[in-house]
């Protein structure tokens, strides 16, 4: 038997076999390894999200502008891009100081955490998650459009080819995939490298007097440009506010570094201020010269979506020459691999972040577990369903997912700068007041743009923001709420050491619905409870099969009582409640434990053939106070396979005309 025993492996599930075919094979903790990443490394693959906002956020702003002001537009552009570049400098100055004070993982959360107190926090959890969510979204369709506008044939197919990617990147991150080389770091030089020197060419042509500019008013496909006095009598306030807002989309991934400043080399916030530092300026550069350039051609957006902007300042600035094609091309490529590069960035903060929620417990707790390749795979999941759920709802459409952007982003930029500023307040130290004044600034104006975002963009989309948000939050606090009362009934009182005395009157109840090993197994098992009278139950469902049981529990001798409690309604859970309920009447003090024989087959197999009634019952009984339900379980497949492996060795031990060793007891009780 033991010999048999120890042979035995537990082979995998059903649900481990598809994980090792399309996962690989699970990973061991002590494969988790952080690596710890250079400034270049750290810059190419931590900016991709915010530098990747030059593809569109000059195209936001036109879409607005164009059908309201008509050509002053491309006046209008500059003065807004000068406004958005402003905001930038003084949320990047703002996250200096975030990274400079908090090194480990969480960003905004974990200011607002850590100066606000947890529930507070949850204002940046929500704004963090929805913008993670968000960002799949964007970025991916964003990359989409970069497709679309050179190969022009898959337009139509853009939300399918969007869903595809996302789905992609699930895969790849379920497998383990790391940001953490130069891979994901070439894309985003990759494109600073193509749209810098499309900047640089393209005022060169201006100078040399030779850039190309276009029409859109007459063009085919364009978005539809007003005819008028522009300035005057289409660019109203609340249409500069609605473009600000679009344009407020550049400023997206601005918080990324502050929230894997662990991922730095030491020092760790030094390298993260200076790598912080060059993310900014390089945006800022890329911004400016965009918006320039489409000022300068007077590139426009289509309504179609695709060729965007800035495939069409591409084409102005390289021209129709052969050399002219390869840089067309590359730009799209650079755009589309940073784009989808800066979407797979959610796969590895949204997990992270739900796991630091959850461990605030804020979350769901399933959140904080590592999955099969040592990811958190339930948080990526998650992700995935949203993502594809919001592009499924907006169609994939660039413009209509950019509205609900903006208002998790600056929400996050408000509380690390009201954050730091109350850290300045508590804690002070050289320089404090003018630290303060930058906080401050920061989180003020960011909250200033999430106003304007809110209701200048509220018809067109943020109105589900605005709704879900407050929303979220209190699903946070409402999942709070409960893991702390379930931790209130469960905690000991860590004064007093916790009774652990006899209960005055033990009564074991052992419910039965056949004679097998199972049944002995449990009564066994309730032996061995010590109880101080021990009853074994049939409810009675069929009385001719209650009589053949009684016939043999008396054939088999057994010494405990069987008792049959009729079951006219066929409830299982209700009679043994019922009955859990009238013994505890009868014994006042009297802690009642019921045993429930569980067979376990094969899981496939057996959840199609076996129901789980002793699930359902115990969950029955131990609502009831002083009463609690245990399930024995007796693996039946694994018994299969003793006895067939003990025939098997009889077998060839006939074959061979030897003596076969000793057969396990267990099989013999199988076949007997």
């Amino acid at each position: 038997m033991s010999q048999l025993a120890g042979e035995l492996r537990i082979s995998p599930s059903f649900s481990d076999r598809c994980k090792r075919v399309f996962l690989g094979r699970p990973m061991i903790n002590d494969q988790l390894q952080h690596e710890r990443l250079s400034n270049p490394i750290a810059l190419g693959v931590l900016s991709p999200d915010a530098i990747s906002s030059t593809a569109y956020g000059s195209e936001q702003v036109m879409i607005e502008l164009l059908p309201a002001a008509g050509m002053a537009a491309f006046a209008l552009l500059l003065p807004i891009t000068g406004v958005i570049l402003l905001i930038l400098v003084l949320v990047a100055a703002s996250y200096r100081q975030v990274v400079a004070v908090y090194t480990r993982a969480g960003g905004s959360y974990v200011v607002a955490r850590e100066n606000f107190g947890p529930k507070v926090a949850q204002i940046a959890a929500a704004s963090l998650l929805i913008d993670y969510v968000v960002t799949v979204a964007v970025q991916c369709a964003a990359g989409t459009v970069a497709v679309a506008s050179a190969f022009p044939a898959l337009g139509p197919y853009s939300l399918e080819i969007t869903v595809g990617v996302v789905l992609l990147m699930c895969f790849a991150n379920l497998r383990g995939l790391r940001e953490a080389g130069l891979p994901f770091a070439l894309p985003t030089y990759l494109f600073v490298g193509m749209v810098s020197l499309t900047i640089i060419v393209g005022i060169a042509r201006e100078f040399l007097g030779g850039l190309p500019v276009y029409d859109p008013v007459h063009a085919d496909g364009a978005v539809s440009v007003h005819h008028g006095s522009g300035l005057i009598m289409g660019a109203t306030l609340l249409i500069v506010l609605r473009a600000f807002a679009n344009g407020g989309s550049s400023l997206t991934g601005v918080e990324a570094i502050s929230n894997t400043v662990n991922a730095f080399r030491p020092p760790e916030s030094r390298n993260a201020r200076k790598v912080l530092t060059i993310m900014a300026c390089i945006l800022a550069f890329l911004l400016a010269g965009v918006a320039w350039l489409a000022h300068l051609t007077h590139a426009f957006p289509y309504e179609s979506g695709y060729p965007s902007m800035l495939s069409e300042i591409a084409k102005a600035v390289f021209g129709d020459g052969v050399f002219g094609h390869v840089c067309y091309f590359l730009v799209q490529a650079a755009t589309a691999l940073v784009l989808y590069t800066g979407g797979n960035t959610s796969f590895n903060g949204f997990p992270a972040l739900t796991s630091f929620v959850a461990e605030d417990s804020f979350l769901p707790r399933p959140l904080m577990k590592r999955g099969h390749r040592l990811v958190f795979s339930n948080g990526i999941i998650v992700l995935t369903v949203l993502a594809v759920a919001l592009l499924v709802g907006t169609g994939g459409s660039l413009n209509a997912l950019v509205p609900f952007y903006a208002i998790g982003v600056f929400t996050g930029f408000s509380m690390a700068g009201y954050g730091m500023t109350k850290h300045w307040l508590t804690h002070r130290g050289p320089g404090w007041r003018h630290k303060l004044v930058i906080n401050f600034s920061a989180g003020l104006l960011s909250t200033v743009v999430v106003g304007i975002f809110a209701i200048a963009k509220f018809t067109e989309g943020a109105w589900l923001v605005v709704v879900v948000f407050p929303i979220l939050v209190f699903a946070l606090m409402r999942v709070n709420r409960q893991y702390r009362a379930e931790s209130s009934v469960l905690q000991t009182s860590t004064t007093e050491p916790p009774e652990l005395l006899k209960h005055a009157h033990h009564h074991v109840l052992v419910l039965v619905d056949s004679v097998d090993l199972a049944e002995v197994e449990a009564l066994r098992y309730a032996k061995g409870l010590e109880a101080d009278e021990m009853t074994a139950v049939h409810f009675v469902l069929d009385s001719k099969h209650a009589e053949q049981l009684r016939q043999q529990w008396e054939h088999y001798g057994h010494v405990t009582r069987l008792r049959t409690v009729d079951c006219f309604d066929r409830n299982l859970s209700r009679a043994a409640h019922d009955l859990v309920c009238e013994t505890m009447t009868e014994h006042v003090d009297a802690k009642v434990t019921v045993l429930l024989p569980r067979r376990e087959y094969s899981q496939l197999l057996g959840r199609l053939l076996h129901d789980r009634t002793a699930d359902m019952i115990a969950k029955v009984i131990s609502r009831i106070p002083g009463a609690s339900a245990q399930i024995v379980a007796y693996d039946v497949a694994t018994r299969i396979a003793m006895a067939s492996a003990a025939d098997a060795e009889a077998a060839r031990c006939a074959d061979l005309q030897v003596d076969p060793i000793e057969l396990p007891r267990a099989a013999a009780d199988l076949r007997g």
